[in-house]
């Protein structure tokens, strides 16, 4: 699975994230490997996280694809993130390869923008059906997307995209 989150509704409704404020795009949650087959990896013994596997250009691009806006660490929510679920990846792609196709990914399937050209933008005053907004996302990646929702006072919150 591929998580993007929507990091102001991550940070509004755990309220207490790094600053600056949070990132008005969608940003990497996670790359989680699993199958329909077999959802939950059985096989996840591989090697820890090695900061040395990220390279400066792919700390760059992943500074600002996949940022830790909790705490503001990338590395410890990167390490965190490869030793909880990359791990499990490592028979297909080890550690350099698993954060570089997470970065693939983002950019290939961006969510920011994908509903920005369907009219859908953040807004206080403005809400959307849930069709709304899995339309243009089924139409641009050809697959339907799981939305995850978090609940702030009365309102749900977009907060990720599966």
């Amino acid at each position: 699975q591929f998580v993007q989150q929507w990091p102001p509704t991550n940070c509004r409704v755990r309220t207490k994230c790094s600053k600056p404020r949070p990132l008005q795009y969608f940003t990497i949650h996670g790359l989680w490997p699993s199958n329909y087959s077999n959802p939950t990896p059985s096989n996840c013994n591989g090697s820890k996280f090695d900061d040395r596997n990220v390279s400066p250009q792919l700390r760059n691009k992943l500074k600002r694809s996949w940022p830790d806006v909790e705490s503001g660490n990338d590395t410890k929510f990167w390490e965190g993130e490869w030793n909880k679920h990359g791990i499990c990846s490592e028979q297909t792609l080890n550690q350099f390869q698993y954060f570089e196709r997470s970065q693939d990914m983002w950019k290939s399937h961006n969510i920011t923008e994908i509903l920005k050209n369907a009219s859908i933008v953040p807004s206080a005053t403005q809400n959307w059906r849930y069709s709304d907004i899995v339309s243009p996302i089924k139409r641009a990646t050809k697959r339907t997307p799981i939305l995850r929702c978090k609940q702030d006072k009365k309102t749900q919150l977009l907060h990720e995209v599966v």
